[in-house]
């Protein structure tokens, strides 16, 4: 078991990512940052009487040859019917993550030393909807044993942790569209207090579902540009009207720089601060000055040392919806006063829209990337920039090449949660 004090340098040394931009992180990454969309028309289930017709999907291997998902590579069709659809990303995302970092221990002390934190907001939704139908229309006798296992939120962690033995902790956040940060940063703050050497972090997500798309449009929350679903995802654009649901995992391995190097893996990145806070405000909303999150974003600088002008790049939660949006971008003039115009903002759910649980675990993989490459990418679809945000700079609709050193990521939940992550340059 690690020894490691709260200085303790975290790497990230493996990332994998499952998305609307297909699977991959190489080749989601030259997608996002060439401007293409992951968003279309529903094509899993009816929605020719639902008023939300479009949605983030990850594609399979026959819509997307070069980066679909290839279910028969990651368990055999038997297993998978066990598992719920958020389970089965996660694994996929996984397995590209320990590749990367070249981490599949076979010593017991190193399986002890493994955490896997696996954040979700809605776990197996579907699973149960399907259970429901199946219950009322043919009876108990019908139900599969596996139903339980495959909603309970955990069962991505536990499902993984068994499928490499990883015997440290255990854990699944399920704090909205925050989780797959805080995922991030429980295990950040368990290798600093010892509890762990090793851990597999982030979200994942599948609830693009029939009750799933009906409940958050009764909240007003989705998109209803059923017509042109590439651009319906617009944040900060004067005419967005709402967010469209997405599905995928994003998961990392991130340990401590000591014992990285000790193995020969290669540091990606260095996460250098993490905050967290609750708005104690509204369940759905935060509050329009944006100081919740500001607490969230503060404690994240407190743990680095850093000054709120020392970011260079922020990947911003912006759902493309006018409530969120404008409370975070009231929260960032908070801290940064007059500076704000000069840090470059984008929302990379433009692109993949909104992955709920998982968002966290994508949006920190993409940050990671935009500090590794010195490339921020673009916010798509911003072709008339609110009016109240004229002054500010989102990378609009193109890529752009810049040094960045420090880069912060946001997620902001229903019931008031907030979480921040600080991800820098890797030096030695």
């Amino acid at each position: 078991m690690a020894t490691t004090t709260t200085k303790a340098r975290i790497v990230i040394t493996g990332m994998g990512i499952v998305s609307p931009l297909g699977c991959g992180v190489d080749k989601v990454w030259t997608r996002l940052i060439g401007g293409e969309s992951g968003i279309g028309v529903i094509d899993r289930f009816d929605v020719s009487e639902q008023p939300v017709k479009i949605a983030g999907l990850v594609p399979d291997i026959e819509q997307d040859p070069e980066a679909g998902l290839d279910l028969t590579e990651i368990l055999p069709p038997k297993e998978r019917k066990k598992l719920g659809l958020f389970t089965t990303y996660a694994i996929a995302a996984a397995e590209e993550a320990l590749k990367q970092a070249d981490w599949f221990p076979t010593e017991e002390s190193d399986q002890e030393a493994t955490a896997t934190i696996i954040a979700t907001g809605i776990g197996g939704f579907p699973t149960i909807t399907k259970a429901q139908q199946t219950f009322d229309t043919r009876g108990y006798k019908k139900l599969s044993p596996f139903v339980v296992p495959a909603f309970l939120a955990n069962l991505a962690a536990g499902n993984i942790s068994i499928k490499y033995s990883f015997k440290g902790p255990l854990g699944a956040p399920v704090t909205a569209c925050a989780a797959g940060i805080q995922a991030i940063g429980d295990g950040l703050r368990m290798i600093r207090s010892g509890e762990a050497s090793v851990a597999l972090v982030g979200g994942a997500e599948a609830c693009v579902d029939p009750l799933a798309l009906a409940g958050f449009n009764a909240l007003k929350a989705l998109s209803t540009n059923n017509d042109n679903p590439t651009k319906a995802s617009r944040p900060f654009d004067k005419d967005r009207d709402g967010f469209v649901m997405g599905e995928g995992a994003g998961l990392m391995v991130i340990e401590e720089l000591e014992h990285a190097l000790a193995r020969g893996a290669t540091p990606l990145a260095e996460i250098t601060g993490y905050g967290t806070s609750a708005d104690a405000h509204h369940i759905t909303s935060g509050p329009e000055d944006g100081s919740g999150a500001a607490r969230s974003v503060r404690a994240a600088l407190s743990m680095t040392g850093m000054a709120a002008t020392d970011i260079d790049y922020i990947n911003a939660h912006a759902t493309s919806t006018p409530v969120g949006d404008n409370a975070e971008i009231a929260a960032l003039r908070n801290l940064l006063g007059d500076d704000v115009s000069k840090v470059a903002i984008s929302s990379t759910k433009s692109a993949t829209g909104h992955l709920l649980g998982a968002a966290g675990g994508i949006e920190s993989i993409f940050t990671a990337m935009a500090v590794i490459n010195d490339l921020m990418p673009p916010t798509i679809n911003l072709e008339n920039q609110d009016e109240s945000m004229t002054d500010l700079d989102f990378v609009p609709n193109k890529a752009r090449p810049a040094a960045v050193q420090n880069a912060l990521c946001n997620g902001f939940g229903f019931g008031g949660v907030n979480a921040s992550l600080i991800v820098s340059k890797y030096s030695k």
